[in-house]
């Protein structure tokens, strides 16, 4: 599947440094003035798997495919976004197109760069952020509830109670809150879905730090959900671009991190979007592929081409961990590792399948 983030947040916060970063270019402008970006930038990237490189190791493919991300840095918003102010329309409407939102909040002071509102206020930026994608949310449904009211007089009960939900929703906005604490449960989601609200996409919290502030509990500050945090420094990642591997692990070392602030945020959107990746291996290709969690294995193959899912007939699956341990498919079907799976067998992270289809 194709996976889509928005890099969004207020003027001069980053957004565009981290863009540049993850891509490992200088596509987007970085400026210290508002709106120095206008088009979104757009830049696809490779999702980090160790898993995948020790699977090129052990197949010798002619190709080797990762799963990919693409990230759209959005031009800033301001307040009164909803309302058209500044790029508003415009910047709501190209987060709409993505599946994921990355907002990017300033906690980096720094003299020579302006902040749209004249002081560091990261909960501020939040709330202002928060606040126009629910206004923006709230026309949408307001439009929708005109039109159910108006289907509702016709007096048919799915109808009514569809009209009902949607009345319960915008009251839901209107008090501040955003759309995914009113569609808890999946039917509720699923009844929305056609909505496409801006407040029902997972969000991360990207907090972009100075590289004196990466051990800083400043993110503990954000009356957000903390597990959707992430502190990153963009100006050190987008110095860590030119850096070999080795260079890379030295210097985070240095600074006393794990991994870079990128692979942590391309993971991090992948646990929000409940995104597993099954591996395809063999002579011709080693390829990572991106499914949601509890697909099917005929669905899983339908990514492959859309044809298997019709002709599925059967799926050899390996989970990787038995893969490597083994040394390969021969062994580990030798050891046993392998097992035969049908239409409903749901697919895990990690397995290497391979699919059996009508030609």
């Amino acid at each position: 599947m194709a996976l889509k983030i928005g890099i969004v947040g207020l003027p001069n916060v980053g957004k565009s440094t981290l863009f540049n970063a993850l891509t490992r270019s200088k596509a987007a402008q970085a400026a210290n003035y508002a709106f120095c970006t206008i088009d979104p930038n757009i830049g696809v990237v490779e999702v980090p798997d160790l898993r995948l490189k020790k699977l090129e190791e052990l197949v010798n493919p002619a190709n080797t495919v990762p799963t990919t991300i693409e990230f759209v840095d959005v031009a800033g918003l301001v307040k009164g976004a909803s309302k058209g102010e500044g790029l508003g329309n415009q910047f709501l409407s190209n987060i709409r197109e993505c599946h994921a939102i990355a907002h990017v909040i300033r906690g980096f002071e720094d003299e020579n760069v302006v902040h749209v509102h004249g002081k560091i206020d990261p909960q501020g930026d939040v709330e202002i952020i928060e606040t126009e994608l629910i206004l923006a949310d709230l026309k949408t449904v307001e439009k929708r509830l005109a039109k159910a009211l108006s289907d509702a007089k016709s007096g048919d009960a799915k109808l009514k109670a569809y009209a009902e939900r949607i009345g319960q929703l915008k009251e839901h906005l209107e008090s501040g809150q955003t759309a995914d604490k009113f569609a808890t449960e999946e039917d509720t989601r699923e009844l929305l879905r056609d909505l496409h609200l801006l407040t029902m996409k997972p969000t991360l919290y990207v907090m972009n730090i100075h590289e004196n502030q990466i051990h800083d509990p400043i993110h503990e500050k954000l009356n957000v959900d903390p597990d959707r945090i992430l502190k990153i420094s963009a100006k050190v990642e987008e110095d860590l671009v030119g850096f070999s591997d080795e260079e890379t692990n030295a210097y985070l070392k240095e600074l006393g991190l794990a991994e870079s602030g990128l692979n942590a945020l391309i993971r991090s959107a992948y646990n929000s979007l409940g995104l597993v990746t099954f591996f395809t291996a063999g002579p011709k290709e080693a390829r990572a592929w991106t499914i949601k969690k509890e697909t099917k294995a005929d669905k899983a193959a339908s990514e492959i081409h859309t044809d298997f899912e019709k002709g599925f007939i059967k799926a050899e699956v390996i989970p990787y961990e038995k893969y490597i341990e083994a040394g390969g498919e021969i062994k580990a079907k030798e050891k046993g590792f392998m097992q035969l799976s049908g239409r409903d067998y749901i697919v895990q992270d990690g397995d290497v399948i391979y699919f059996h289809v009508k030609a």
